[in-house]
């Protein structure tokens, strides 16, 4: 983090963005201390699945991260200061929302063996991007009936003075197919329209994984239009291509 930090920094001082987990925050914090260069954080909770678990102090940074990192990354290139690309990632993360469902757990390598054990029939709503626990287990259900648990779920946490164009981010976690997504896609679009929103934006794959794992996670983002001006800036980094 500290290499990192240094090889960026032009002047200008460098933004983290951190998932809100105990050990990241810990060791961002060290980093910011020891890097030498000027620098601020955004920390991301986008997670409505708990509000406490095992593994963070509040919600969790999920992939909703992904959204804060293309507003904020454009907001940069255009030439904002450090200052305003925080108060800016602290706004995107505060509009975002996001719920997560695994299929099957994940693997770590240096573990060998999967995290937790499911069966073929269950699922485990409300998961996290490292396989922690979330709301309950519960027995395998059809695309509708996940996207309008976790569509609820999100509708229900998001300002209610949110404005109604939002971008809608359906994120595999590795072992998902497309098709798959896809599906989840559109019964969560659905939901969400008869909710009072209209997606104005969309981006559907595998962007936050984890390793093997099946399953995927649900992100809104209530656009303003400076917002859903930097997330259509150019891009080109090896995940997000476009505009170019």
């Amino acid at each position: 983090m500290i290499a990192a930090a240094q090889a960026i920094d032009t002047g200008a001082g460098v933004l983290f963005i951190v998932k809100n987990y105990e050990g990241d925050i810990m060791n961002f914090e060290i980093a910011a201390e020891m890097c030498g260069v000027e620098n601020a954080s955004v920390i991301t909770d986008d997670d409505v699945a708990v509000e406490k678990s095992t593994f963070s102090t509040g919600r969790r940074g999920v992939a909703g991260t992904l959204v804060v990192e293309k507003i904020v990354g454009a907001a940069a290139e255009r030439g904002d200061n450090l200052e305003a690309l925080k108060s800016l990632g602290d706004r995107v993360n505060g509009a975002t929302r996001s719920m997560g469902v695994a299929l099957t757990s994940c693997t770590v390598p240096a573990a060998g063996k999967p995290t937790f054990d499911i069966s073929e029939t269950e699922m485990e709503m409300g998961v996290g991007i490292h396989g922690e626990p979330g709301r309950r287990r519960v027995p395998l259900a059809a695309a509708d009936e996940i996207a309008e648990e976790m569509t609820s779920a999100i509708l229900g946490d998001l300002d209610a003075d949110a404005g109604e164009e939002v971008l809608l981010l359906v994120n595999g976690f590795g072992a998902t197919p497309a098709m798959e997504l896809y599906l989840l896609y559109g019964s969560t679009r659905s939901r969400l329209e008869r909710g009072g929103k209209k997606v104005v934006r969309s981006l559907i794959g595998n962007y936050v994984t984890s390793l093997d794992m099946a399953g995927g996670s649900i992100t809104v983002t209530a656009l303003d239009p400076e917002m859903k001006a930097l997330w259509d800036a150019p891009v080109q980094t090896a995940a997000l291509r476009w505009g170019l």
